[in-house]
């Protein structure tokens, strides 16, 4: 089994390589690697996607990769194997951004992705640091993952889900803010799982083991 975390110049991906690789081995999940070519991704039977940043650099720098993305939407749409995207690397899923210029995701799962608006001014945006999870549905990759368990945010786009069934979690930060989407095959989490120690910790081995 091969988990590979693409590195398209997004940012460190030293801490969620160590995380992927600690728990892997834990849960006996196969190899993790981190790779920047089209035929690792192709090979992959599980695949992740970070992204720190700005929405429209991040999707320009995927795109810059040459056949990483076609790679990733043969794998995922096509062939159907586990995907998990981080941070901006969840954004992606959606049909559209808003930050800075209208930008296209992959609209993998329909809705936007705007600026956080807390309904309390005294909220700062960036949202950072680290907030509950609300869990809205029940899914493989959260089994044992409970409501009040915390994870560690940094971002100030949302992503707004058009069907409120593929919202699986949410954090309250005067509104709502969706923490993971999913569907079939893929998830996202907004949240860095890598960062969010115990219970991020679960989901990676849940998703490591996952067979959708």
């Amino acid at each position: 089994m091969l988990t590979v975390i693409i590195d398209y110049d997004s940012g460190n991906l030293h801490s969620a390589e160590k995380a992927f690789q600690r728990m892997a081995a834990e849960t006996h999940a196969g190899d993790v690697i981190v790779s920047t070519k089209p035929e690792d991704v192709a090979r992959a039977d599980r695949i992740v996607l970070p992204g720190d940043g700005a929405f429209p650099a991040c999707r320009q720098q995927l795109s810059d990769h040459r056949g990483i993305y076609e790679a990733l939407e043969q794998a995922v749409i096509k062939e159907g194997r586990p995907f998990m995207g981080i941070c901006v690397g969840m954004q992606m899923l959606a049909t559209i951004s808003h930050e800075y210029q209208d930008t296209d995701g992959f609209d993998w799962v329909k809705g936007h992705v705007r600026k956080i608006a807390p309904e309390d001014p005294a909220l700062k945006v960036p949202h950072m640091g680290w907030n509950d999870l609300v869990i809205d549905c029940a899914h493989p990759v959260l089994d044992g993952v409970t409501t009040g368990d915390h994870a560690y945010f940094v971002h100030s786009y949302h992503f707004v889900v058009d069907n409120s069934d593929e919202r699986l979690a949410h954090c309250d930060y005067a509104g709502d803010i969706t923490a993971i989407v999913g569907r079939d095959n893929m998830m996202g989490m907004q949240f860095h799982p890598e960062k969010s120690q115990a219970a991020g910790l679960r989901m990676i081995a849940n998703f490591l083991t996952w067979t959708p």
